[in-house]
């Protein structure tokens, strides 16, 4: 893998690094990432219009609910939905996340089911039972998802480079494995007469908040780019951002790697690799990147 920063090109390894005290996550932000096995996707919350509703999806959220779990609706055209079943490695199989007190209903009407839109699914006839799944609109669902059941609450909106991911997932092939999976998106088939397995669904592999992009420093929109954009370098996306020796750095602990900033430079270390930090290229250049790209 090859970072590029104008002429600049370093490449990236994996390594085992020595532990660091860490600073305490950020507080509560109003952006969500979720790390699917195809990219990441970042969901920014409309906390202040559906505050009931952002707060049952940010608990799930927190509590890790949504680690591990998998995209299990997708009708072209239509919703991809996910938030309701994790797969459990021990049995082979699958299981439902354990559900919550259900939400009171917020749909309203300055908020339609519109194309990249998120809102939560809930049972027939009870506009009042959303609890832990929830649904992208894939095109304008309004004048359908508007008008029933009490209207499905919209609390939130991907962002433009997290409709690139979704519309990947939604290309994918679809196959009927019954009652809830009777439109399972699947990366591949298993061999004949063998069932599905974890390798061939579309995982959410960990759901997790981030600083709002608005708030953040411009180190932290330059880490939380590398973090969209290499996310199988940078791991785990909820790293916290610390301060130490002249740096204002994260630590990534499942690939053990370091990302930080000084005087105008950003720098990564692998120790495993080289004992020496090593430049990426100017803290400038990469925020003209960052910002490209709505970071």
């Amino acid at each position: 893998m090859v970072w590029t920063v104008g002429s600049r090109v370093r490449r990236w390894a994996a390594g085992w690094l020595a532990c660091l005290v860490m600073l305490p996550l950020a507080a509560q932000a109003t952006t969500v990432r979720l790390n699917t096995v195809l990219g990441p996707v970042d969901i920014e919350l409309y906390d202040d219009a559906a505050p009931l509703t952002v707060v049952n999806f940010l608990g799930y959220v927190r509590s890790g609910a949504y680690d591990n779990t998998f995209l299990h609706r997708s009708v072209r055209g239509f919703v991809l939905q996910g938030g309701g079943f994790t797969w459990d490695e021990a049995r082979n199989s699958y299981r439902e996340v354990p559900a919550g007190p259900p939400v009171v209903n917020e749909y309203s009407p300055t908020r339609s089911n519109l194309r990249g839109t998120v809102a939560m699914a809930k049972l027939g006839n009870d506009p009042n039972s959303a609890t832990t799944e929830w649904f992208v609109n894939l095109g304008d669902n309004a004048a359908n998802l508007d008008n029933q059941n009490g209207g499905f609450t919209v609390f939130g909106k991907v962002t433009e480079a997290g409709m690139v991911v979704v519309d990947a997932i939604a290309g994918k092939q679809v196959v009927n494995a019954g009652g809830a999976f009777n439109t399972l998106p699947v990366l591949s088939l298993p061999p004949a007469g063998q069932t599905l397995t974890r390798g061939n669904l579309v995982m959410l592999d960990s759901a997790t908040v981030l600083a709002p992009a608005g708030g953040a420093s411009d180190s932290d929109r330059i880490f939380n780019y590398i973090q969209a954009t290499y996310p199988q370098y940078a791991q785990p996306a909820n790293a916290a951002s610390s301060t130490g020796l002249g740096y204002y750095y994260r630590y990534y602990a499942a690939t053990n790697a370091y990302i930080g900033t000084a005087d105008g430079q950003v720098y990564y270390l692998v120790p495993a690799i080289s004992p020496e930090v090593q430049r990426l290229g100017s803290v400038a250049e990469w925020l003209a990147v960052a910002a490209a790209a709505g970071y």
